[in-house]
This record gives C-alpha cells, sequence and structure tokens, in this order.
C-alpha cells in the first residue's frame, strides 16, 4: 500500500545510542527501518551520538522515528532535541519521557491519579550497608534505567542487602516486592490494545525479556474479566496522568491469591520494545494491526509540540 506521499516522505530511524539498552535499541531500530521501507517511505537508520543534532541538520528528514531504549534517548533529552530542530517524531514529547523514566516522579503521579503502586524510596548507593533498608522482600534497582537493568531482588533469606555493582548509579530505588504474574498492556493514541500475561522460569529479567525461549507470552490474557478490565483501565490513566503520546505500554503485577487488590503497577515505558515480537507489536498483532501498519501509524502520528 506504498503511495506516492509516503515515498516522499524521508524519515530517519533513530537506534542504538549511548546506554544501557543499546543493542535492543539497534534491533528495534533494524526492524522498524525494514517496516517502514516496506510501507514505501524513504528511510534512513541514524546511529545516535553525541553529533546527532548536527547529523539531523544535515539529513533534513521529514520524521524521526524514535527507537531508541533507556537513557538520552526515552527520558526527554533527543525529544529536546528534536524540538529544537523542529523536526516530527514518534512517541512521547520532552516531559512525558522524563516523567516515566524516573520511577520515583512517575510513581508519584501515579499515585496522585489513584493508581495502585507500591511503596519505594531513593537511597544513595553508598549509604547502603549491613541492615536491610526496608522490609524484605524488596527490590534494589535504577532510578532510570528500562528493560530490568541492574535490578536486585533482595528475600528474607539474605542477612542484609547485596553488593551492588560498580556501574550502578549513585542513588537507587528501593521498592517493595509485588509479588505475582507479570503482566502489560499497551495504549495505542487514545486505546488500549489487550493484556499479555508473562510467563517465565524464574525472575522477568534482561534475559528473560530478550533471549530466546527466555518468557512466554499469552495474548490475550486468561485472566478474570475485572483484573483484564483493570489492566486496560489503569494502562489509558497511566498514559494520559504522565501526557503520553503515540504509543506507551504500562507492566503490572498481579497476586491472584488477592484479586483486584493484588494488582500492581509498576511502570510506564514510553518507548516499547519494537521488534516484530515483542510485547507491544505483538498486542497490536492480537487486534488485526501489521507490524507495518504499526511503524507506519507512528510515523504519521509524529508532530512537534509532543
Amino acid at each position: 500500500m506504498a503511495g506516492s506521499g509516503r515515498a516522499s516522505k524521508h524519515v530517519a530511524v533513530l537506534m542504538g545510542g549511548p546506554s544501557a539498552e543499546r543493542e535492543v535499541s539497534l534491533s528495534s531500530g533494524t526492524e522498524c527501518a525494514a517496516a517502514l521501507r516496506a510501507a514505501g517511505f524513504g528511510v534512513t537508520e541514524v546511529d545516535a551520538g553525541a553529533d546527532l543534532a548536527q547529523v539531523l541538520t544535515d539529513l533534513s528528514p521529514d520524521v524521526c522515528f524514535n527507537a531508541l531504549h533507556g537513557r538520552w534517548g526515552e527520558d526527554g533529552c533527543v525529544q529536546g532535541i528534536l524540538e529544537w530542530l523542529q523536526v516530527p517524531y514518534t512517541h512521547s514529547g520532552v516531559l512525558a519521557s522524563a516523567l516515566a523514566m524516573d520511577k520515583q516522579r512517575s510513581k508519584e503521579v501515579f499515585k496522585s491519579n489513584g493508581l495502585p503502586v507500591v511503596e519505594s524510596l531513593l537511597i544513595e548507593k553508598k549509604n547502603i550497608g549491613s541492615d536491610h533498608p526496608i522490609a524484605t522482600p524488596y527490590v534494589i534497582k535504577p532510578n532510570n534505567e528500562g528493560s530490568s537493568v541492574g535490578v536486585y531482588l533482595v528475600d528474607d533469606t539474605m542477612n542484609g542487602p547485596p553488593v551492588l555493582s560498580a556501574d550502578m548509579p549513585d542513588v537507587v530505588m528501593v521498592e517493595s516486592y509485588a509479588p505475582g504474574r507479570e503482566m502489560t498492556t499497551t495504549v495505542l493514541g487514545d486505546r488500549a490494545l489487550t493484556v499479555t500475561d508473562i510467563l517465565t522460569d524464574g525472575w522477568y529479567d534482561f534475559d528473560a525479556k530478550y533471549k530466546t525461549g527466555g518468557s512466554r507470552h499469552v495474548v490475550p490474557a486468561d485472566v478474570p474479566a475485572d483484573i483484564f478490565d483493570a489492566c486496560m483501565d489503569f494502562a489509558l490513566r497511566a498514559h494520559a496522568a504522565l501526557g503520553c503520546r503515540g504509543m506507551s505500554r504500562t507492566d503490572f503485577r498481579w497476586d491472584d491469591t488477592r484479586g483486584l487488590d493484588g494488582l500492581i503497577l509498576l511502570e510506564t515505558n514510553t518507548q516499547p520494545g519494537m521488534t516484530p515480537t515483542s510485547l507491544s507489536p505483538e498486542q497490536a498483532q492480537h487486534t488485526g494491526m501489521s507490524f507495518e501498519a504499526l511503524c507506519t501509524w507512528l510515523v504519521e502520528d509524529a508532530t512537534c509540540n509532543r
């Protein structure tokens, strides 16, 4: 369905970058670029570096498709460059991106909007000593990374906090552990797509998310109607509360022994993984939208002042 309008539209796909999620972003960007070419767009793949503003000035694209993940690409930094250059771009704008990437601040937004979250606090890494900072079980993780990068699960079999790796940031989030099933819902524009139940043999960490066979997805999730509907509603409300645009994906944990009281909102991702088998494209496929159509929708939704 490639029309002459698409052929004349030049899309720069931003990918890679310097974050801890560089390899995931390269995979997303490569797949999105291929889908956009198949849809008839002119596409340039851009590995985002410190010279990004100059590269985009020289390229002068009509649209930037943001396939970056993690810090700098997903936290408002690149969005600010694109606003300055006045190049229309996909996904959320500066403020929503910055808020969503900051787990503690986004949690405060969720709480103020009546969304269920677990208690957490920020602690300087140097102040994590021999005593547990909160009751076990709990999780220690960076406040501003995604894809389960640098996540420590601390249970009651441990006498104290773990020794954190040198590459953990100076300030970390300590968060009460939410037991139960891992579920997620994508919002596209003004509609929630469906709910996915994510099955793993252990902790849903980076390897479970991205290595072959690391997890299995049940789409749509086989859960009671009230839980399904709550995930859809909470994802829409989280998207709106943060001011997200385009596409976002909100992750949940559900303790099925506690009914609706066991449903906890973990976080909202403003730039979910974008390979054809990633969670959001998989949900779009379930609703009848192909990967090519999803990428096209995002390009056609692109604007400045997001």
